[in-house]
């Protein structure tokens, strides 16, 4: 039985209850692990425990004396548990001021104990809304109205009410409760957790609402993952931070990982996804050295493919970071294991190669999921500049990319496949990048030139022989004929480049005349 709400005239008192406590500590948990041993630690200091109705059930099951919220404000959960909390009993407790005589006053006379200890963990929104199928009701169930309110109330009044937000806090918080700066900590720590929470909320609400639009506020306020040992250089500091709803590809051996090797997956990950199917099932293998590319390849196998692709660049990718879209398998570990690196990554690992690759000690193995390459290429593209931020995604509403032969001459079917392959590489390549690619292999590549034909000079010259016959990938156009000239020069027979310079007719007139096979994209793809 729950008692009827209290009616208080204007200027009447209701005292506190002889059996009031000097102070509560209040419990509202999805997640109660370590819920027991607080609340005994705090009943054992003469802490009155008050919780909700599902907390003080599992509590109470455990043998822990506690009150359902509902007994002390006098209503019960109603619709459904959407209010539970939300009474002057509760959040007077939380948000008198201690220190001011009136706000003390008010409380004695309406009978408020003091809440010293908040207790809160939230909705599981974000677990929510990451399950495949999720359905928007659900999604809207998870929000948390209560808890939130909680946390920023006792958080706000940190003075006096130590806010746990999380499981980790309970043994420090035994142990320093009355010290003013950790509470302070936990205060802070508790407002970013209202705010990832939030988030993660306006991120789930705005995704495919406005279709043509990016948000109207960038919500990027993201928990911290993982610590890291320093930044790009020694005399940096650095962490990282990612979305709840992610999680980091499992480690299975090696160091921990750093800022640069962080960078450094993340592109090689990136150079996985093939915007152009590759032949026939080909495992695909992405080397990076400082989040450039350095060597690429597709071959039947993921040996194959590690190989290939060391080939292409031995010296670069001394250091570099391997990732492979398929198993890696013994024979794979085995392409791998001479050469220096920092990362192997692939979505799988037989028992064999992770024999060999830890053998090596400091080799950091990461498995990551097959679906996430694609989901990274999916995600908003986010920078800092000039104390504010950068922020781009695909347009749904842009034209879908076309290439067209502009040449005389066709692509022969070897042509096309490199020509893709190339073009899926150079979009990967900072500017000005350019890619000379053979079967499905590259041979040479440029990034950051500030022209092009250097850019194609220093590429082509890195092909050396493999030029001849090659396909050659520009991220941008030819603003003039000259780096569609050096690129046939060194023998390339095929080339593909976006559209869109005043001398687009020079560039095929000059293709025409080298007889090489001439593609034009609709896209560009400049990289800073």
């Amino acid at each position: 039985m729950w008692s009827p709400p209290i009616s208080l005239p204007s200027g009447s008192v209701n005292p506190p209850s002889p059996e009031a406590p000097r102070s509560a500590a209040l419990f509202s948990l999805h997640d109660r692990n370590g819920a027991v041993e607080l609340a005994r630690a705090l009943l054992a200091r003469g802490d009155e425990i008050w919780a909700t109705s599902g907390t003080c059930a599992f509590l109470r099951e455990r043998g822990i004396a506690a009150r359902e919220v509902a007994e002390v404000t006098g209503f019960p959960s109603l619709f459904d548990g959407r209010v539970k909390t939300l009474h002057p009993r509760v959040f007077g407790g939380l948000l008198a001021d201690r220190s001011n005589p009136v706000h003390e006053a008010e409380r004695l006379e309406y009978g408020i104990p003091r809440i010293d200890t908040l207790a809160v963990n939230l909705y599981p929104f974000e677990a929510t809304v990451a399950r495949e199928g999720a359905t928007l009701e659900e999604a809207l169930e998870q929000i948390d109205i209560g808890g939130v309110a909680l946390i920023r109330a006792g958080a706000k009044n940190f003075a006096h009410v130590i806010v746990l937000v999380d499981p980790a806090q309970y043994a420090q918080a035994l142990g320093a409760r009355d010290d003013l700066g950790l509470r302070r900590a936990f205060a802070t720590r508790a407002f970013e957790r209202t705010a990832e929470y939030d988030s993660a909320i306006a991120r789930y609400m705005e995704a495919g609402l406005l279709a043509n639009e990016l948000p109207g506020s960038l919500a990027l306020t993201l928990p911290i993952a993982s610590a890291l040992r320093y930044g790009e250089n020694p005399q940096s500091r650095a962490a990282f931070y990612l979305s709840r709803t992610e999680r980091l590809p499992e480690q299975l051996g090696g160091k921990a990982l750093s800022y640069n090797n962080l960078l450094d997956l993340d592109a090689a990950l990136r150079l996985l996804v093939r915007a152009f199917p590759g032949g026939d099932g080909a495992v695909r293998a992405a080397i990076v050295k400082h989040t450039i590319p350095c060597g690429v390849a597709e071959r039947p196998t993921g040996a194959q493919a590690a190989s290939a692709a060391l080939d292409a660049d031995r010296i670069s990718a001394y250091g570099g970071i391997v990732a492979l879209d398929g198993p890696c398998d013994a024979n794979a570990a085995r392409a791998l294991a001479g050469t220096f690196l920092e990362i192997v990554a692939a979505p799988s690992f037989d028992d064999d190669a992770l024999a060999l690759l830890r053998a090596k000690k400091a080799l950091r193995i990461i498995r990551f999921e097959e679906s996430l390459p694609a989901r990274l290429a999916r995600e908003t593209r986010v920078r800092s500049a000039l104390a504010g931020v950068l922020a781009e995604d695909d347009d749904p509403a842009a034209a879908s990319e076309t290439l067209r032969v502009v040449s005389k001459r066709q692509p022969s079917d070897g042509e096309w496949a490199d020509l893709r392959f190339a073009w899926d590489v150079v979009r990967h390549v900072k500017s000005n990048g350019v890619v000379v690619a053979r079967d499905r292999v590259t041979r040479g590549m440029c990034a950051g030139q500030t022209n092009r034909v250097s850019a194609v000079a220093i590429a082509a010259g890195r092909a050396g022989e493999f030029a001849r016959g090659a396909a050659c990938a520009s991220d941008g156009f030819f603003p003039f004929a000259d780096g569609l000239e050096a690129a046939a020069d060194a023998g390339c027979t095929a080339i593909i480049a976006p559209q869109g310079s005043i001398r687009d007719a020079e560039v095929m007139a000059a293709a025409d005349e080298r007889n090489v096979a001439l593609v034009f994209s609709t896209h560009r793809y400049f990289l800073h």
